[in-house]
């Protein structure tokens, strides 16, 4: 048995999807199938205004970029973020010219660490923007409650859901649908998968505008109140009016009729996963001399399976296993993401001489779980453990 991170999810009824609508078009660049992808992304996350764009990524560039323009953020403002997450949830911020915080992370989400959060906003009481990360699948718990807006009350706060598609808060609503904005990822081994592409989702009419000029080099052409900026700047050829600074981040016609079909199974990939990872918490309660037991949470969409040994020695001997089993595995996301040359010079704020973040650095990593996973792939799992 071969365990690797993804199987291939693009289907042969995909295909043939993708074939009849080249076979039967002529344009296919962003149109009339990207909008049809938005508005079912809405119907499905329940938000008022989607754009699909070329990765999660660029996503989350356009959204903090966007943010920075409309809420008139300045250089060196400060944005509190996780230590563990991925490096382009950090890299806009720096390459925009803010200032990331970063903020240590507990086990039970992965997300901002409770109490280190008391701590920060004393030390820094200008935060500016929050970004949080709802990482693997799990619900930030952090987010999901008044914590956040009571130790910033300025702060403005969004989301990252690129690995969480369907995770939900405490009243069952998916993380997202009522966000300032938030991000998620259709890459190969996500939920759902454009093989490449990304959602930026917003219920703020005039956020939403700014984003899609800046998606599409800043042209006027491409916001709801074209005809106005065209009679504004009547010296101006309205084809090429820019209103504002921009980018290419447009996905394709294809990548949206990938998208549209995927789409049509993605609660039933979530309810597989989810139902696959109850499964893996019960093992691991077994072993928690050798592993740190994960607990299930109804409010998560699983993205993996996260493995955190109680020592570096447990961890190599797991890694030795795994290999000879044939099975993929992965650092958790970054581990402490201060730890690579891209961040080198900056810190986590904390009281704490020993991190969560790093513990899971030196000690995590991660079995792939989606709708291909099934009892045979637990099976194994629990026989390895239990070789450990």
């Amino acid at each position: 048995m071969k365990w690797q991170l993804m199987e291939n999810a693009v289907s042969f009824s995909d295909k043939l999807k993708l074939v009849k609508f080249i076979l039967s078009n002529d344009k296919f660049t962003n149109g009339e199938k990207v909008k049809e992808l938005e508005n079912s992304w809405n119907n499905w996350l329940g938000s008022k205004h989607s754009l699909f764009v070329s990765s999660g990524s660029t996503a989350n560039f356009l959204l903090i970029a966007s943010i920075k323009e409309k809420y008139n953020l300045k250089a060196g403002d400060k944005v509190l973020v996780p230590a563990c997450t991925w490096m382009t949830n950090v890299a806009p911020i720096i390459q925009l010219g803010l200032t990331p915080v970063f903020c240590d992370i507990q086990f039970n989400d992965f997300s901002f660490d409770r109490e280190e959060l008391q701590y920060i906003s004393n030390k820094h009481k200008n935060i500016k923007l929050i970004f949080v990360t709802h990482l693997l699948g799990f619900t930030s718990t952090t987010r999901d409650s008044d914590l956040l807006n009571s130790l910033f009350p300025e702060a403005i706060i969004i989301d990252d859901v690129c690995e969480s598609h369907g995770c939900t808060s405490y009243d069952g609503r998916k993380i997202g649908a009522d966000s300032l904005g938030a991000t998620f990822s259709t890459y190969f081994g996500h939920h759902l998968t454009s093989v490449e592409g990304g959602f930026v989702s917003t219920n703020d009419a005039e956020l939403y505008d700014l984003m899609k000029m800046k998606r599409s080099h800043g042209m006027a052409r491409e916001s709801v109140n074209y005809s106005y900026y065209a009679d504004l700047y009547k010296g101006i050829d309205k084809s090429f009016l820019f209103i504002t600074d921009g980018y290419n981040f447009r996905n394709t016609e294809i990548n949206a009729v990938l998208g549209l079909s995927q789409l049509k199974k993605l609660d039933k990939s979530i309810k597989i996963r989810n139902e696959n990872y109850k499964n893996f918490c019960n093992i691991t309660k077994t072993f928690w001399h050798n592993i740190m037991p994960m607990n299930y949470i109804e409010s998560s969409s699983n993205f993996c399976f996260p493995l955190i040994c109680n020592n570096e020695q447990s961890k190599k001997k797991l890694q030795s296993k795994l290999q000879k089993n044939n099975i993929e595995y992965r650092p958790i996301v970054s581990g402490n993401l201060l730890r690579h040359p891209f961040l080198k010079g900056y810190t986590i704020c904390s009281k704490k001489k020993h991190l969560n973040v790093d513990i899971l650095h030196k000690n995590g990593i991660y079995l792939g779980n989606n709708q291909f996973v099934n009892k045979t792939h637990l099976n194994k799992l629990e026989e390895i453990l239990d070789q450990l």
